[in-house]
């Protein structure tokens, strides 16, 4: 088989980590030869604001106040996991980025810098109050109202124009999946629509 890569994109609460560890089982399954880079930005700027310097105070500052990070800083830390990450042969999932439509520039020059073949973008589409009530009863600590009715509304106006630019990109396979139906349902989905 040959490798493929996966943008999982979508508002907060629709599933994608979810959905990004059936794809990985899957493919470790149809095709075990290659193994699977998963980025995760969440978790790695989680990790990434404990720390004492003054650029990851002031990144906590603003995961605090339930804001966008910076292009630059979101940029630096999907690619430096990249770098140090990525070897040849992989496939490449890629789980909650590029958020803002700059990012997804940088990010298509990724895929041409490492000769990858047409990605594609998964795109989970669930409404608003689905996003909200999800969000609420998976009670994690960011997760209260307040934080949920930010990050929500940043999805508009940043990461719908990021999605905008795959949806009619050349360069890129756009599977829109309807998000608001069983986690089994959409999986299947998602795979009838691969090429595997």
């Amino acid at each position: 088989m040959i490798t493929q890569s996966f943008i999982f994109i979508g508002r907060s609460g629709c599933g994608k980590g979810t959905q990004v560890e059936l794809l990985i089982e899957h493919l470790k399954k149809v095709d075990p030869n290659h193994g699977t880079l998963y980025i995760q930005s969440g978790a790695e700027f989680r990790e990434f604001i404990k720390g004492p310097s003054i650029t990851q105070k002031l990144s906590k500052d603003i995961y605090d106040k339930g804001l966008l990070q910076p292009e630059f800083l979101s940029v630096y830390m999907w690619v430096n996991l990249l770098v140090k990450n990525y070897t040849e042969g992989e496939h490449l999932v890629m789980d909650g980025m590029p958020r803002k439509f700059h990012e997804a520039g940088v990010l298509d020059s990724i895929f041409d810098f490492y000769k990858l073949v047409k990605p594609h973008v998964i795109f989970i589409d669930i409404g608003k109050e689905e996003a909200v009530k999800r969000l609420l009863a998976r009670k994690r600590m960011d997760d209260i109202e307040e934080e949920i009715e930010k990050r929500l509304s940043w999805f508009e106006t940043d990461v719908v124009p990021t999605i905008d630019f795959y949806r009619v990109n050349p360069k890129y396979c756009f599977h829109e999946i309807n998000g608001e139906r069983s986690v089994e349902e959409i999986h299947k989905d998602i795979l009838s629509r691969l090429p595997f």
